[in-house]
């Protein structure tokens, strides 16, 4: 495990010489001690960056041989994919499957945008057809600059590849900041990068606080793009102080997402997704179809099976086999979940199952997977990102019911239907107000499709070709073709004159 932090090219220890603690959630144990950034260094890898991309040619290369960069960074990830997945379950708790998934997709991320950016050498620009035939006009995409990135604790290496990997094909430089609690595989991104012979200050990875380190960056005048994935709060707060030098920022945001089930629906099929929608990776998901509407033709019998399904669920060590639920990250936020729990309780909600620590655990951040049922609309349960695996559920009469409960909510990052009638899934589908729109499914999530939110859940969308436009500026050129002089202040015979 990496003990310092990565800046122009180098393994270097933090200015002021902080460090804080790696503590493994299922044991609660301390494994590790990283670095603490403080503004020096971020002011150094800064400093890396803004040379690499101004001077050094890194947005000069051609995109095939950015693309080359990409390439062997994927190779890297995969050739070290079982013991990165093994840091990531030690790190973040999530089971060794998920975690071997997370790492897989993260070199795949590389892979794919090393491939557009070989797109890139062979786009002239997009021609303009202007009214004056004196003129031709083109407009061309070129890198933002410097992006700084800061990530989530719940997919460490995969979030830092969805935002690394678009922004080197773009010809950016980055400065990563991965989170507090989960920072040790963005390390070992950066050691991948250092044998790929990336060029120094393309990639600086420095790990701290979010409040110092993650300040830092967002602060820094040097910093042309902010990517953030987080919490609603935190982006606030993020969007406010970019405003001050107009940086370019993309967020993505919390979420309370529905899930509607129609009556024709496959009940052991509803159940599975539903499950999966929410318990995978400990409910520490973004997109998580939390709020689950059931038609009350089918609602007693469905609550039932998912009851029943969701008592079955494996929980232990996420390095120990057959685990399908691993702690939750920290015991800060295994503390608010048990109290948002608590609260949905007191505001009248029923827990169905779950709800509390299992049995045979006295170490470890585990919570059984809980369902709740009676959860007033007006709640935080209902209400509010509860990041754990907690879900609502409540039933429902008819399709318009559906879609008004569906939408009624702050956020709008996903939605989710079921139903054999493909009409009434694609017209219900059209009908929610949110930026990834699941039929039949919930939860599946591909490199080549946007990723981003509606409303509350964020601003810009990563993934697909969007995530590469996310760190490209629109430059138009427009230029005079006509043998005939302009003529405007200098007349054609005063000028021959």
């Amino acid at each position: 495990m990496r003990s310092e932090l990565y800046i122009d090219g180098r393994w270097v220890s933090p200015i002021k010489g902080g460090t804080f603690d790696v503590v493994n959630p299922a044991t609660e144990d301390v494994i590790h001690k990283l670095p603490a950034a403080t503004a020096e260094d971020v002011d150094a890898a800064v400093a890396a960056a803004r040379r690499a991309f101004d001077k050094d040619g890194w947005p000069k290369l051609s995109g095939a041989q950015r693309a080359a960069y990409l390439r062997a960074i994927a190779d890297g990830i995969r050739v070290r994919q079982q013991e990165i997945a093994g840091l990531e379950v030690i790190d973040n708790g999530k089971p060794l499957p998920e975690a071997e998934w997370d790492i897989a997709d993260a070199a795949g991320c590389f892979d794919y945008y090393a491939g557009l950016a070989e797109q890139q050498d062979n786009d002239p620009g997009e021609p303009i057809e202007l009214p004056d035939a004196r003129f031709t006009s083109r407009a061309v995409k070129e890198p933002i600059g410097v992006a700084g990135a800061i990530i989530p604790w719940n997919y460490p290496l995969l979030m830092a590849a969805w935002k690394v990997a678009p922004a080197l094909a773009a010809g950016c430089t980055v400065v990563l900041k991965p989170a507090e609690l989960t920072s040790l595989t963005a390390l070992e991104l950066a050691a991948i990068a250092d044998e790929a012979k990336l060029p120094p200050g393309v990639l600086n990875v420095v790990t701290g606080s979010g409040s110092v380190a993650g300040q830092a960056i967002v602060d820094h005048k040097g910093v042309d793009k902010l990517a953030f994935t987080g919490s609603g709060p935190v982006g606030s707060k993020i969007m406010a102080a970019a405003a001050r030098d107009i940086k370019r920022v993309s967020l993505e945001l919390g979420g309370k997402s529905p899930f509607v089930v129609f009556d024709d629906a496959d009940i052991d099929e509803a159940v599975e997704w539903i499950m999966f929608g929410i318990f995978w990776n400990q409910g520490q998901v973004c997109s998580a179809t939390s709020r689950v509407l059931v038609q009350e033709g089918i609602y007693g019998k469905l609550l039932r099976r998912l009851v029943e399904e969701t008592q079955k669920i494996t929980i232990g060590n996420g390095l120990e086999d057959g685990i399908l639920l691993g702690p939750l990250v920290s015991k800060r936020q295994y503390e608010q979940v048990l109290g948002a729990i608590e609260a949905a309780r007191s505001a009248g909600a029923t827990v169905a199952c779950g709800g509390r620590r299992p049995e045979g655990f006295e170490k470890g951040y585990f919570l059984e997977p809980t369902v709740l049922t009676h959860v007033p609309l007006d709640s935080d349960a209902w209400r509010e990102e509860i990041f754990g695996p907690v879900l609502c559920i409540r039933p429902f009469s008819d399709e318009n019911e559906a879609i008004e409960l569906a939408n009624e909510s702050r956020f709008g990052l996903a939605a989710a239907v079921m139903s054999k009638d493909e009409v009434r899934a694609e017209r219900v589908a059209a009908a929610f107000r949110a930026g990834i729109v699941w039929i039949n499914c919930s939860q599946p999530t591909f490199t080549e499709a946007p990723w981003g939110g509606y409303k509350e859940s964020g601003i810009g969308r990563e993934l697909g070709r969007w995530g590469l436009e996310n760190y490209l500026e629109t430059k138009q050129i427009t230029k005079f073709v006509s043998e005939e002089q302009w003529g405007w202040y200098l007349k054609p015979s005063e000028a021959a004159q």
